[in-house]
């Protein structure tokens, strides 16, 4: 299944979560751009979102990019902003051998 790039139209911010200082020492988690790339979007069928046992009234959308080493072990801990919002990384999944990736994701209520 080739990654055609016309497929691949919006730009997604990847995030991986990390430490740093705030003013008085304290360690506290902030998250860092990990990477911007070109991404596609859908929805995700009601059948995949029983698949990846979502069982609260949540949207799992689906993101596909290209794969390259930067971002070739990105999981569950990351996470996906796209178009205002903030996503949680559910499910990611290698497409072909190092042709893609898979992001299943699900946007948080609380941002």
């Amino acid at each position: 299944m080739a990654l055609a790039a016309g497929d691949l139209d919006r730009r997604i911010v990847l995030q991986r979560a990390t430490t740093a200082q705030d003013e008085t020492g304290q360690e506290i988690e902030t998250w860092a751009t990990l990477a911007t790339v070109w991404a596609s979007w859908r929805r995700a069928s009601a059948r995949e979102t029983l698949a990846a046992a979502e069982v609260a009234a949540a949207v799992t959308d689906i993101f596909v990019i290209r794969w390259w080493s930067g971002v070739s072990d990105l999981n569950p801990k990351d996470r996906v902003q796209y178009a205002g919002r903030t996503f949680d990384i559910a499910d990611v999944s290698e497409i072909g051998r190092h042709e893609g990736l898979q992001i299943s994701a699900v946007a948080r209520s609380d941002v």
